[in-house]
This record gives C-alpha cells, sequence and structure tokens, in this order.
C-alpha cells in the first residue's frame, strides 16, 4: 500500500504569495507514454514505474505539493481519480495499489483500458493556483483480485430490532475483521434499545463463543456481554489475550472544507435501514477527513484517492466548492465512502 502521511491540521492560509508572472509547470520525464502493462496478482507488491517529472516553479520559495491523476483517454479528466500525493518529483506506481483503483473505477479484470496520467503542482496551502502538466498516456490490464479477511461475528438479542436479522443468529450476526490476520479483529456495529446482550463467535453458529467473564476479559462460553446505550459501536477485539474494547461512536466530517473547519465535526447521521451514516451540506475547496466523537482517536482519510478509507489516513481533497451530499460506509469492507455534487 502507498503510505503518504498527511497530518490535519487549522491554521490561517490566507496570506497571499506573489506568483510569478511566468511559472513553469511540471513536466513529466519518465519514458512511459506509450507503455502497455499486463498486471498479475504475483507482482502485486512490485513498482511497476517510477513516474519522474521536472518541478514546478512558482517563483516564490514554498513546498510545492503534487498530485497525481488518471483519467481515461478521451474523458479529458473530466472524471479524475488520485492515485498518490507527494512533495518530491517522483512517485513509485504500484502494481497492487493501481489494479486496486482501475478496478474501483469500474473497468473490468483481463481487459486493456487506456489511461493517461497527469501531475497537477500546488503551492502548499495555496487553493486559487495549480499548474498541469502534459499527460502521458498508459494501457493497463489490471487482475480481479477478492481479498478475504479472517472474520469473527456478533450475536445478540440486539439483532431483529437493529437490522440484523433475528436475535442470537450468528448466521444473520454483523462480522469483525482481522485486517493484518493477527488475531485483532475490528469493525462496527449498531445497536438498537438499551441493554443489549451479545456474545463474539468463531464461525456462523454457536460452536466457539465467548463472553465476558466479568473482569473485561473473555472465556469460551462465558457470560452475554452487555452495552449499556443504544446507538453505533467500535469493536476491537484481541483473541491474542481475549480482551475486547467498545467505543459509542457518532461520525461526522471535518476540515477547512467542512462548515466546522479543523476545529469542530458536522455531524452525519446514521440510517440504520441502508446502515450508512450521511449528510447534504453545503463543502468550500479545501480539504476534510471523516472522525468519530470530535476527536481525531478515530478518524478514516484516503492515501490513494479511490473512493477507499484508511484508518488515520491522508486528507480528502474538496478540488469545488459547492452541495454535496456525503455517504459513510463502515457495515462492509472495504470502508468507503462516497461524494456526489448536487
Amino acid at each position: 500500500m502507498m503510505v503518504l502521511m498527511f497530518v490535519a491540521y487549522s491554521c490561517d492560509r490566507d496570506s497571499n504569495p506573489m506568483i510569478s508572472a511566468d511559472p513553469v509547470a511540471p513536466s513529466i520525464s519518465s519514458e512511459v507514454d506509450g507503455g502497455s502493462f499486463e498486471l498479475t496478482e504475483d507482482m502485486a507488491e512490485s513498482v511497476l514505474f517510477t513516474l519522474e517529472w521536472e518541478r514546478a516553479d512558482f517563483g516564490y520559495a514554498a513546498a510545492v505539493e503534487y498530485t497525481i491523476e488518471i483519467s481515461e483517454t478521451g474523458d479529458n479528466f473530466e472524471t479524475v481519480r488520485s492515485i498518490g500525493r507527494t512533495f518530491a518529483t517522483s512517485f513509485d506506481v504500484v502494481v497492487s495499489d493501481i489494479n486496486s483503483t482501475l478496478l474501483t473505477m469500474g473497468y473490468p479484470a483481463g481487459e486493456f483500458v487506456d489511461i493517461q496520467i497527469r501531475v497537477v503542482a500546488k503551492l502548499d496551502g495555496a487553493r486559487y493556483e495549480e499548474m498541469l502538466s502534459e499527460p502521458v498516456s498508459v494501457s493497463f490490464s489490471p487482475y480481479l483480485v477478492i481479498i478475504e479477511y479472517p472474520e469473527i461475528y456478533v450475536p445478540g438479542g440486539y439483532q431483529s430490532a437493529s437490522g440484523y436479522g433475528g436475535d442470537w443468529s450468528p448466521a444473520d450476526a454483523p462480522p469483525l475483521f482481522s485486517f493484518n490476520d493477527d488475531g485483532i479483529y475490528e469493525g462496527y456495529v449498531y445497536m438498537a434499545g438499551t441493554g443489549n446482550e451479545y456474545k463474539f463467535t468463531d464461525e456462523r453458529s454457536w460452536d466457539l463463543n465467548w463472553g465476558d467473564s466479568g473482569d473485561g476479559t473473555l472465556v469460551e462460553d462465558g457470560p452475554n456481554n452487555e452495552a449499556d446505550e443504544s446507538g453505533f459501536y467500535r469493536m476491537v477485539v484481541n483473541l491474542n489475550n481475549f480482551t475486547y474494547e467498545t467505543t459509542l461512536t457518532e461520525w461526522g466530517i471535518v476540515g477547512d472544507a467542512t462548515p466546522g473547519g479543523w476545529d469542530a465535526d458536522t455531524v452525519m447521521d446514521y440510517n440504520p435501514d441502508d446502515q450508512l451514516w450521511t449528510i447534504t451540506t453545503d463543502l468550500t475547496e479545501g480539504e476534510m477527513k471523516f472522525r468519530a466523537n470530535n476527536d481525531w482517536n478515530i478518524n478514516y482519510g484516503d492515501d490513494t484517492g479511490n473512493m477507499e478509507l484508511d484508518w488515520d489516513g491522508s486528507n480528502i481533497p474538496v478540488e469545488t466548492a459547492g452541495n454535496y451530499t456525503i455517504s459513510l460506509n463502515l457495515k462492509s469492507i472495504p470502508f468507503s465512502y462516497e461524494m456526489t455534487q448536487n
């Protein structure tokens, strides 16, 4: 996975640097134009190629942020996906990352698609000035990959009231996922009502299950766990030491693109029918993230611009001001989001 660390912050970005009257746009120097790449799963972690470019010159001594964008050839970048951001003048295109982006854009596995790549340069913090490289054309054939993470399940007496089938039914219970296959499982469960009881099961059956021993640890066939309040819980279960944590969450968007800026969440609404958090609100040009409980302990961004959420990931750019409907999916993997301008 590409790891590009960006820290959400709030500061005064209203100062206007003097931009050169004759700025120089970035220019892609890598010899990839016209290249054709058949992607395969056995090369998933390999660097397919390194995209390099000549540095942009705004005539102003400030950090320049580069965004690498792709679009289908002929679309003229009307529909754009970002595959990464950096302050350097090169970027490694990793097979698994570009493959995932192509699949989420709806391109079928095993068929070549013609893609244009460009580099967008912007002064760090400046929102009114950017320069574009000339695009290069590359053809990709993605491969089909289905990631199956280990799961455990959360059956309980809350299920029928919360939209998860029959009560105490492991077959219908929401899952928790071990993203690193390390015995630690996490996920989100909505519980309507109060005094909800539940347990954890290894399979969609009662053959192996765990309950609270009374001291916050889990034991096989133990007493039911209990959630005193209704709401949307983040659950983390560690089967290495048989401990678990639950956190009641309320989700919102935060960032200088949002009504609350970086200081306060703009709260979303949870719809138990479709199990999504949603909001319709005005956004300005800037950046945003998703976070819980008006705090940074639980937050998601998007490292690659593929609409899939990354824990503590990069800020999500909002390039055009307007009214948006935003949805947050924490019910199934990959955790994801959608943003539609109204």
